[in-house]
């Protein structure tokens, strides 16, 4: 179920995942998410980018208040394997969900979400090809870099 009060932003990266906020002080989270995009902007970018390039676009939903979604990123970033799928296969595409900017006509395209973070697997006409709830990826406190791994691989071209 969505939050009635959350938004939706989008960011694109291809390959990693851009930091788009300040680093960690004082025990404040790193922001990942930024809810100033256009995200229908970025989407409409990473698809055009995913036809020149010849991948599949990975739509990252979450927020910057969202614990598992600073998991999910980290592991994105910092798991080599991982960081080299997603670069080869995937052009990322952020959508914020946070009180900032509700960008509900994006959102209201995808299937609902019941939790954060949440994937959807796009292929680069825009078409959905999966929707991944992303606690069936998780094995105790993280995320199972051995699961993320099987969705890349499973989803990618």
């Amino acid at each position: 179920m969505r939050l009635a009060s959350s938004v939706v932003f989008l960011s694109i990266v291809c390959g990693a995942f851009a930091q788009t906020g300040a680093v960690q002080v004082g025990g404040a989270k790193e922001k990942i998410f930024d809810p100033s995009r256009d995200a229908a902007a970025d989407l409409a970018a990473g698809l055009k980018l995913a036809t020149k390039e010849k991948k599949r676009v990975l739509v990252d939903v979450g927020g910057n208040w969202c614990g598992w979604c600073h998991k999910l990123d980290k592991l994105f970033k910092s798991d080599a394997e991982i960081a080299k799928v997603l670069k080869a296969k995937y052009v990322i595409v952020k959508i914020n969900f946070s009180p900032e900017n509700e960008n509900k006509a994006v959102l209201s395209k995808f299937p609902t979400i019941s939790g954060y973070p949440h994937l959807f697997v796009l292929d680069a006409k825009g078409k959905l090809l999966h929707s991944q709830d992303t606690g069936l990826l998780e094995t105790g406190p993280a995320h199972d870099p051995v699961k993320v791994m099987d969705f890349l691989k499973k989803w990618a071209l």
